[in-house]
């Protein structure tokens, strides 16, 4: 072997290992970068000459800088970064939905509900008590008002939710363009390459944005021998070579409830429930949070319901002289039953009592209400006559459908025994006002003249039983409610809310877990070691310089042959 063969060799170990400690010292200097995948330098022992009857190595060759990293393992990771992130994001709204029900202080609906019960109960011993009657129709606002605010914290949170869904929409759309602005500078950058991960900070940048973009979205992508990638989520290409889809949020209107889901933009394919965070947050939106209005709402319209139903039959310590119902009758030729009223009314019968102020003589009349399905039902204008026809009552019908009331000069009227449930529906002497959990509220009448609080059952002024029915009402089961009170309902949603979110966090923690285990995995084999990156950095420091000290001889000799 010539030394002019001998200083190709030793120069080309010099190329190499300066090599080496460039890569060595890229790794280090991204030690601390999320998501950096560590770079190694391939060699190749060169070739070989023959020189006589002896054969000689040309030395060493850099094949390329090579990425050291698992695909299979990077895609079981984003597959569990997936599942990890919808279960964080339901876990947070529970976090949430429990902080709003406050049932660790004294401001929770429980109490507000308990309070209401014992003001009745104070009211029912003495019913005659101005200020207790307030106490009363106060603590009944106080309960419908922490209803309503209660419904309207949820409701904030579902919008949050989806104000939250739009910017993940954003930001999924911002990788899926830095994914498709990377790909056609790594294929150009690796074009000349004999390996596939030459371009290893431009890989590691689009590593890590389909890394965040699977906590968003399934992800799974398919690596081309151009070095691009095309990336599906689902069935659904998200990239692919020359196409682009990016995700959209759709909005659409339901009884004048606004949604919004998630499709990509040009199937128009729904992935609001394939996965992700976004799947976590449209489903503690819609599922969690949604289910839980709907819980809301079925308390709220219980309470109103059955409570104006016994409300409606009894008596204040003040009768009307005019009423109109509440609630109005589109088709007042209908029958009751069939009508959209908060409660629906039944075959039965009330009684009005007519009362002459001058002589405080009391004329009582029964109303039949046939809803009995035989024959003509009875139907708001059937009713009008009925009650027209009772002297010194004037009764018509508005033109928004609602039943107006009017006693005879020196006259007063009030209601009793109603069986039917047809003043609940109407609205006729009634406590609770609204539908549900978003409309409750107390009759205006009650509030301007707490006297108007049906109190008694034509027992006089001291007459304390309708109260004492009233109270009860509130540890009694309720139609609808599966044998269960108010309270104990409201009770199992709050602990249906608590056990939920226990279970909701155990899923989380494991998933996490999970994930954990398979990013530590991630981290052994693409991960940079100071330490090994440390030995790599003396052992190419060493070989250069004995490369260095191979030129050095050969120049030594040289000058030796020069100089014979």
């Amino acid at each position: 072997m010539s030394l002019n063969g001998t200083l190709s060799t030793a120069g080309r170990s010099l190329e190499v290992f300066s090599a080496g400690v460039q890569v060595t010292g890229e790794n280090i200097a991204n030690s601390g970068t999320p998501g950096y995948i560590r770079e190694e330098i391939a060699l190749e022992t060169g070739g070989s000459y023959s020189n006589g009857n002896l054969l000689f190595g040309i030395g060493v060759l850099g094949q390329g800088v090579q990425q050291q990293i698992d695909l299979y393992l990077e895609g079981r990771l984003y597959s569990a970064s997936t599942d990890a992130a919808a279960a964080d994001a339901r876990q947070e709204i529970y976090k949430q939905l429990e902080v709003e029900l406050r049932e660790l202080g004294d401001s929770d609906l429980s109490t507000s509900l308990s309070e209401f019960q014992q003001s009745l109960a104070n009211l029912a011993d003495e019913p005659e008590s101005d200020s207790l009657r307030s106490i009363a129709v106060q603590q009944g606002q106080e309960l419908a008002n922490d209803i309503l605010d209660l419904r309207a914290r949820v409701d904030q949170l579902q919008q949050d939710q989806t104000g939250r869904i739009g910017s993940l929409v954003e930001e999924a759309n911002g990788l899926i363009d830095e994914i498709a602005r990377l790909n056609p500078r790594i294929a150009g950058l690796e074009a000349a390459s004999n390996f596939s991960s030459d371009a290893g900070g431009e890989r590691s940048q689009r590593y890590a944005a389909m890394s965040r973009l699977a906590e968003i979205v399934p992800v799974r992508f398919r690596e081309n021998p151009s070095g691009t990638v095309d990336v599906y989520s689902g069935s659904n290409y998200l990239l692919l070579t020359g196409s682009t889809q990016h995700l959209e949020v759709t909005r659409t209107s339901e009884n004048g409830t606004v949604t919004s889901s998630v499709v990509v933009s040009v199937t128009q394919a729904d992935v609001s429930r394939s996965g992700g965070e976004i799947r976590g947050l449209i489903e503690g939106r819609d599922d969690i949070l949604g289910g839980f209005v709907e819980q809301l709402d079925q308390f709220a319209s219980g309470l109103i319901s059955e409570f104006n139903r016994l409300h409606a039959s009894g008596e204040g310590t003040a009768a009307f002289s005019t009423l109109t119902s509440l609630n109005e009758v589109s088709d007042t030729s209908a029958a009751l039953n069939v009508v959209d009223l908060p409660t629906t009314p039944e075959h039965g019968e009330f009684e009005v009592k007519i009362q002459n102020e001058l002589t405080g003589l009391v004329e009582t009349t029964t109303i039949p209400i046939d809803l009995d399905g035989i024959g003509a039902d009875t139907s708001l204008d059937d009713l009008q006559a009925t009650l027209d026809a009772i002297p010194n009552l004037s009764a018509t019908v508005t033109p928004r459908g609602q039943l107006q009331l009017d006693a005879a000069s020196g006259y007063t009227f009030s209601f009793a025994n109603d069986s039917s449930g047809v003043l609940a529906g109407l609205g006729l002497n009634t406590f609770f006002t609204g539908a549900d959990s978003s409309s409750i509220g107390v009759n205006a009448a009650i509030v301007q003249n707490a006297d108007l609080l049906a109190t008694g059952q034509g027992g006089g002024p001291s007459d304390g039983r309708n109260a004492s029915r009233l109270a009860e009402f509130l540890d009694g089961p309720v139609e609808g409610f599966n044998g269960r009170t108010l309270t104990e309902f409201y009770e199992s949603v709050v602990t249906d809310v608590a056990q939920s979110a226990a279970s909701e966090e155990t899923l989380s923690q494991g998933l996490a877990t999970y994930r954990d285990s398979l990013q530590s995995q991630r981290d052994q084999f693409s991960g940079v070691s100071l330490d090994e990156e440390a030995l790599k950095l003396i052992e190419f420091q060493h070989s250069y310089q004995a490369a260095a000290r191979i030129i050095s001889t050969v120049d030594e000799l040289m000058q030796v042959m020069l100089n014979l």
